[in-house]
């Protein structure tokens, strides 16, 4: 790892020595994130994903946007930021997010999810329009992808985002378990790579066949779809414009690789779908990715933490809610994806009825309390304030 100063280091690396590369990165990460807190779950789960990207794409020619940024520390090793790394999170140190200043890797200052796809296919499309190649690639999570900016974003890009690379990080997780319908859907597409191995080799068995590429091409692509139906009746990527790969192994550096290499020469945009696990290689993140996502300083050994001996806001809020919704069947409580930070996962358990968590969706939630109200109930909706900021449109 000591030897890794920029991506090129590792283009010729063995398969053996990038296996050893990605056992000393989440040792640092594990080392610096106990001793300075930071996000940790997240960036175990996207060492390979990371070490697969900049080993095909050529950063920072080819622009690598990260989603909110907090999963970037592998990125950050890889890209001449090794010897920096002990001040992560550090007053003066490197951000524990993408910064431009601390790199001509890092092309946006990012903080809050859903921003990717549209930040990369604003840096897609400017780049077309002044002349400038390279490919752009948008990484997002499966939680993420339950936020309206990111589905506006889809299809949009759809229409215009040709070189466009979308790669969805799907680990089941955003920070609590994620909810709604898309999740329900990204769980469906993951049973269907059966379909997708079948269709390269129809694909490539066809190449081989000119005669029935110039004879039968009507027959091959209703043969395609009927199959593809029978296997999965529908793709909403697709659908949107979009050629959909995977899901993929994303700890399977060989497997990222092929289908990057493939995606890298295609003139259409394309979302590949891979499946991480969070908290990978230490098992109390593995146990337990929520608790590990965002903590402060803990025990390597065992992965414990300074406790709080005092009451927190949380806790007294939590207490307050519970007490006043045993008094009053009325009282409902609303969160975006962050039931166990905002202090609703009592609430969830005692009464699941009158408990939604709508997603990476703040406009939308606190709109539907709207709703809710009007109808005669009492919403609660509990959203941190930096993420309200969104919702400010409807709070007025």
């Amino acid at each position: 790892m000591q030897s890794i100063h920029s991506p090129d280091d590792i283009k010729n690396l063995s398969y053996a020595d990038l296996r050893d590369l990605a056992k000393e990165i989440r040792q640092e990460i594990i080392r610096v994130v106990g001793k300075n807190g930071g996000h940790l779950a997240s960036n175990l789960g996207v060492v390979e994903l990371t070490l697969a990207l900049h080993r095909v794409f050529d950063s920072p020619k080819d622009a690598i946007v990260w989603d909110v940024g907090h999963q970037s520390y592998t990125h950050k090793i890889l890209t001449g930021r090794l010897k920096d790394f002990d001040s992560l999170r550090m007053p003066g140190g490197l951000s524990g997010f993408t910064k431009p200043s601390e790199s001509s890797h890092d092309y946006f200052n990012v903080g809050h999810s859903s921003t990717s796809i549209s930040s990369a296919l604003g840096l897609l499309v400017g780049r077309k329009m002044l002349s400038v190649d390279g490919k752009v690639i948008a990484l997002i999570g499966d939680g993420a992808l339950t936020g309206g900016m990111a589905l506006e974003a889809l299809s949009h890009a759809g229409q215009i985002g040709k070189n466009l690379v979308v790669v969805l990080n799907d680990n089941q997780m955003s920070i609590d378990k994620n909810t709604g319908s898309l999740s329900r859907y990204l769980s469906r597409l993951t049973m269907t790579s059966h379909y997708q191995s079948f269709r390269n080799h129809f694909d490539a068995m066809i190449e081989k066949i000119p005669l029935l590429r110039s004879w039968l091409p009507s027959l091959i692509f209703r043969t395609k779809r009927a199959i593809k139906a029978l296997v999965f009746s529908n793709n909403l990527f697709s659908d949107l414009g979009f050629e959909y790969v995977g899901p993929l192994n994303g700890h399977s550096i060989p497997e990222l690789e092929r289908v990057f290499s493939r995606v890298k020469h295609l003139k259409k945009p394309v979302v590949v779908h891979v499946l991480t696990q969070k908290g990978r290689g230490y098992s109390p993140a593995e146990n337990d990715p929520t608790c590990f996502h965002g903590l402060g300083p803990f025990c390597i050994e065992d992965g414990s933490q300074e406790t709080n001996s005092g009451l927190t806001f949380t806790q007294a809020f939590s207490e307050s809610l519970l007490r006043l919704a045993e008094e009053n069947p009325k009282i409902v409580a609303i969160t975006a994806a962050m039931m166990g930070g905002t202090g609703l996962t009592e609430f969830a358990k005692r009464y699941p009825d009158r408990f939604f968590d709508v997603g990476i969706a703040e406009q939308h939630a606190v709109t539907f309390a709207g709703g809710l109200s009007v109808a005669g109930l009492k919403p609660v909706v509990a959203i941190y304030s930096t993420f309200m900021q969104r919702a400010l449109d409807q709070l007025i």
